[in-house]
């Protein structure tokens, strides 16, 4: 019974494993896993079946599953027998430091072991190492995946290029395909070659669109997928040429068509919380939500990551989040502790809420700590002095950089300030440092073996500048000593011979005579100058004709006499119509109706008050007082025959206009009544 048992289960394993290799070579590893399953409840420790299961777990995804069967079956699945299966799941797993012990350990380092050791290497960012164990691979293998292994060796020269901003060398390799043309311009990126780059890049959008149509079941978002990363590195090299609208225009279309690689959108989103700055800050809020996404961090690069959480922290300080800011920048400090941007972003939050002094301390602590690192944070923290008024303690930060304290800018810099301030002596200090630095560093390399020359343009153009200074300054010997020394290294300058006769003039004029002789003479020096040319230009001409004007009158003047100005004459005003020389004007007539002391003001609606009041056709007890007829003193409306209405020109009557009413009048004209508010009277 036991043999009969035997040989049945031994007829379903074989009819198990005829399954398993059907399926296997049709590709239906779901399948197939079914049939392993059966035949592991038969034999739970065969070695076969137990690969087979995890070769069909890690082709339909299940890498966690298939590292779990590893796992458990240790015994069986040594590492010599399933490393390259265990190594790729690990990889998968995004668990990099595992997988590249799980390869070194293993006894035998076949070709797949060798290619994922490749792809390792790439994913820890060790560069060098995996450009050699491409090499190798390219160099020992033939067979129809050369082209797969050129693209990643290319891709780690583009890395190189960018990240470590290394030469790339030539790897002769031939741009036959998009992705190489991709890689070769991500190299050129790295260069700073950006207009070699776009071109390279519009090659491979080319090619791609050239092999699509020889490609079938391509649909259109694998499509879509493949150019956003084209356009997105496009959009890039716009953005670093300035050209931040169409790189912005850029960067919205590829976000538009919501590509599946969070990675490439994640460099999108950074990229125009950039250029955004500190403007349009709620759509780089919306923004960075995309660099939050799951599994970003296993697609960017560390340096990519980096500027992704710089650029957060920043974001939090422009949107006044002071804690999220500080939290972020904290996190970025402890993760690279010799990093500038954490220790400035904090030292920025710092100044916004007006807390400069602890600011610099935080800057003074940086620098104590990171002494490689100090000269730049020194030159921010004399920026926040200066920001501060406090010019003498910037200065005097400045001077504590030993390693820029020579340097031209420097010198210039502080010059200028100590100018500011009025220090005089120390401004010229620095000068004198600059110079013995220079000459102390000549004699140092003055051995004949250093490109170093012995008289060194900078050196000079210092003594030269010292010079200038302390001539304006009124330093006059101590300007001669540095003029001297100038003329003594080039006795041809006649340049500096002439500001050393100058200097000597105002101090020795008898040494300055001395030095005039060896002035060139005036037929030595050849003066190229059109004297037509010079006479015929615009100031001469102006000049000429002004000279030209002179006039009996300026040459009187010459000659001493003094030149009376002549008196412009002045217009007679204009005086009204009935004006009357006898008659004193009023001597209000300038101010405004208004403010004069004699206005009553204006009369309203009295009239109209009186009319139209009580029962239709009845009159009002004052109607008689508006009929024109019955009023005694009422002139008549036009002259009678031998009457005296009409007034001659000869009477005594004063004219209306020169009259000051002695109270307000009855009734006004109507050109009285037209005037405007606030109008003038008088003439």
């Amino acid at each position: 019974k036991m043999a009969a048992a035997v040989g049945g289960g031994a007829g379903a394993a074989a009819a198990l494993w005829s399954e398993v290799n059907r399926c296997g070579q049709n590709g239906d590893f779901a399948r197939a896993l079914k049939s392993v399953n059966k035949i592991l409840q038969i034999s739970k420790d065969d070695v076969t079946a137990l690969q087979c299961k995890v070769v069909c777990l890690i082709q339909n995804g299940n890498f966690k599953e298939a590292l779990s069967v590893i796992n458990t079956h240790t015994k069986v699945l040594t590492n010599d027998i399933i490393a390259f299966e265990k190594a790729y799941c690990e990889y998968r797993l995004n668990r990099i430091e595992n997988a590249l012990k799980t390869i070194q350990s293993a006894s035998q380092q076949t070709d797949k072991l060798k290619e994922l050791y490749g792809q390792v290497l790439y994913r820890l960012e060790r560069y060098d190492d995996c450009l050699a164990a491409y090499r190798d691979l390219i160099r020992n293998s033939q067979d129809e995946y050369e082209e797969e292994r050129k693209t990643n060796l290319s891709a780690v020269v583009a890395a190189q290029s960018t990240w470590e901003k290394v030469m790339p060398e030539d790897l002769g390799l031939r741009e036959a395909t998009y992705e190489l043309c991709y890689n070769s311009a991500c190299a050129l990126i790295g260069q700073g070659k950006l207009n070699e780059a776009m071109k390279k890049l519009q090659k491979a959008e080319a090619f791609f669109l050239f092999a699509l149509i020889f490609l079938q079941d391509v649909t259109e978002e694998d499509v879509e997928a493949e150019l956003a990363i084209i356009h997105g590195q496009m959009a890039y090299i716009m953005q670093l040429q300035g050209r931040t609208e169409d790189a912005l225009q850029l960067y919205n279309q590829i976000i538009k068509l919501k590509p599946t690689d969070v990675g490439l959108l994640a460099v999108i989103a950074n990229n125009i919380i950039t250029i955004n700055k500190d403007q349009n800050v709620f759509d780089s809020k919306k923004k960075v939500k995309l660099t939050n996404a799951e599994g970003v961090e296993h697609k960017l690069s560390k340096k990519q990551l980096q500027a992704i959480e710089f650029n957060k922290a920043l974001l939090a300080m422009y949107t006044n989040q002071a804690d999220q800011c500080r939290k972020l920048s904290a996190s970025l400090q402890s993760q690279s502790p010799e990093h500038l941007l954490p220790v400035l972003i904090q030292a920025a939050q710092l100044c916004r809420e007006k807390q400069h002094a602890k600011a610099v301390a935080l800057l003074q602590e940086f620098a104590d700590q990171h002494p490689a690192n100090a000269a730049e944070i020194k030159l921010t923290m004399a920026q926040l002095k200066i920001a501060q008024g406090s010019v003498t303690k910037a200065c005097m930060i400045l001077r504590s950089i030993e390693e820029l304290q020579h340097k031209p800018g420097m010198v210039s810099a502080l010059v200028t300030m100590y100018s500011h301030e009025e220090d005089i002596d120390s401004a010229i200090e620095v000068f004198t440092q600059a110079i013995q630095w220079y000459q102390q560093f000549q004699a140092r390399t003055n051995c004949g073996c250093c490109v170093f020359q012995p008289k060194s343009p900078v050196h000079l153009s210092l003594i030269r500048e010292a010079a200038n200074f302390k001539l304006k300054h009124g330093r006059k010997k101590e300007a001669i000593s540095d003029l001297e020394e100038l003329w003594k290294q080039n006795p041809k300058d006649v340049h500096t011979l002439a500001q050393l006769i100058s200097a000597y003039s105002l101090v020795d004029p008898e040494k300055a005579k001395v030095l005039s002789k060896h002035l060139p003479s005036l037929d030595t020096m050849s003066l190229k100058v059109d004297v037509d040319a010079l006479e015929n230009s615009y100031g001469a001409t102006y000049v000429r004709k002004k000279a030209g004007k002179l006039t009996g009158e300026n040459q009187q003047k010459e000659q001493g006499q003094v030149d009376v100005k002549k008196k412009k004459k002045k217009k007679k005003g204009k005086l009204p119509k009935n004006y009357d020389p006898k008659v004193t004007p009023d001597p209000e007539r300038w101010l405004p109706m208004r403010e004069r002391s004699y206005y009553r003001g204006r009369k309203k609606g009295k009239k109209k008050d009186q009319v139209g009041k009580g029962t239709q056709g009845s009159t009002t007890a004052g109607s008689s007082e508006l009929d024109a007829s019955r009023t005694a003193s009422s002139p008549p409306t036009s002259p009678r025959p031998g009457s005296a209405a009409a007034v001659s020109a000869t009477s005594n009557v004063i004219p209306p206009r020169h009259q000051k009413p002695a109270g307000a009048p009855a009734t006004k004209k109507k050109q009285q009544q037209k005037k405007k508010k606030g109008a003038k009277g008088g003439w």
